[in-house]
């Protein structure tokens, strides 16, 4: 549900405009929206602080993932060693 007022969004909306900003995909427009939620919301600013700190924790916890050749290599490997 869009709210009538430009500047103002509403909880939902800025939650959903708090995870477009974690991967960069907001808009300037969107942000500035965010932020004037966030001076006056105590649940968007939680869960904002939430978002930043779960986008700082993945970027610093340096994963790597293996190919789908190396899986599917992992998997048989698995299934030779179950069959014996």
């Amino acid at each position: 549900m869009k709210t009538t007022n430009k500047l103002f969004v509403t909880c939902e909306e800025a939650k959903h405009i708090c995870d477009k900003n974690q991967y960069g995909e907001a808009s300037i427009i969107e942000v500035i929206k965010l932020n004037v939620r966030l001076i006056y919301c105590k649940v968007t600013r939680a869960y904002s602080k939430r978002n930043t700190k779960l986008t700082k924790t993945i970027h610093k916890s340096n994963i790597h993932t293996i190919s789908a050749s190396q899986k599917k290599v992992m998997k048989h490997q698995l299934h030779k060693e179950l069959s014996k």
